[in-house]
């Protein structure tokens, strides 16, 4: 049997193959399957084996899977077993203060040209938890919101999280949708329909819907590998969102949340 008809109609370790799918992709689960199964660490040479696979395949397709964190290399016997990043799977731990450490100085920068207070938020469970807040440079009373609570669907940062965390929205409209002011969206059909443009645009805004005449706006933070792991955005008097954000305003949080994008590394 030659490896295409193997990877066609067969069963590669434990992963079954449907045909139509992704070569590459099932050869690389089977490889990380076995991996997995081989606590002490597996040689390129009885994995190429055991997968029906030449040699110089089974070793680039390890080569891409340790230069993504989900195998290890041992440097001094040169088998592989599962790295870091496989045995995060599905765990979604973001480190807030790593993500503050690298966005203090962007925020700063976003309050003074913006004039507004900034903050960044992460998720946690089903509500944004602020990370970092920098006051609204212009020296009136302000309460530090550090740690403070916010809901997903009432405030900017938290449509940010729910667009791009996935089956996030579905569990929190099917958990009701909590009324904060006349304004708030309790409609699962209209925060659908916002939580698609926030991911069509690569922003979200919410005006009165937490606190009364406050609006926010807000962008997503991604890490190296491009996944979302939190949001930054501005508080602001509800008239100077309106309608819309003033496109200025909106350009300058995006353009912050691209700036601590990229200084931000592979997370969870």
């Amino acid at each position: 049997m030659s490896n295409d008809e193997f990877v066609a109609g067969g069963n590669l370790g434990n992963v079954p193959v449907v045909p139509g799918h992704i070569q590459s992709i099932e050869r690389a689960a089977a490889i990380l399957d076995l991996v997995a199964s081989a606590p002490y660490g597996v040689g390129v040479g009885e994995l190429a084996a055991a997968l029906g696979l030449a040699k110089p395949t089974t070793h680039g397709i390890l080569r891409t899977l340790v230069h993504v964190g989900f195998v290890d290399q041992d440097d001094r016997t040169a088998r592989y077993r599962l790295g870091a990043a496989a045995h995060r799977l599905g765990e979604r731990r973001i480190d807030a203060s790593l993500i503050r450490s690298h966005a203090m100085n962007w925020a700063d920068t976003l309050a003074a040209r913006s004039g507004e207070a900034v903050r960044i938020a992460v998720l946690d469970h089903t509500e944004a938890l602020v990370a970092h807040h920098v006051f609204r440079p212009d020296n009136s009373p302000q309460t530090l919101d550090v740690d403070a609570r916010l809901p997903l669907h009432a405030t900017a940062l938290g449509k940010v999280l729910l667009a791009y965390t996935p089956g996030l929205l579905e569990q929190v409209t099917g958990a009701g949708l909590t009324a904060y002011t006349r304004r708030t969206v309790t409609s699962m059909r209209t925060l659908v329909a916002e939580v698609t443009h926030c991911r069509a645009q690569g922003w979200a805004w919410a005006v009165g819907e937490f606190v009364p005449d406050r609006a926010g706006l807000a962008a997503p933070l991604r890490d190296t590998g491009g996944r979302m792991v939190g949001a930054i955005g501005i508080t602001t008097d509800g008239d100077r969102i309106g309608s819309g954000p003033d496109p200025a305003l909106r350009a300058l949080v995006q353009d912050c949340a691209r700036a601590v994008s990229r200084g931000l590394p592979r997370m969870g």
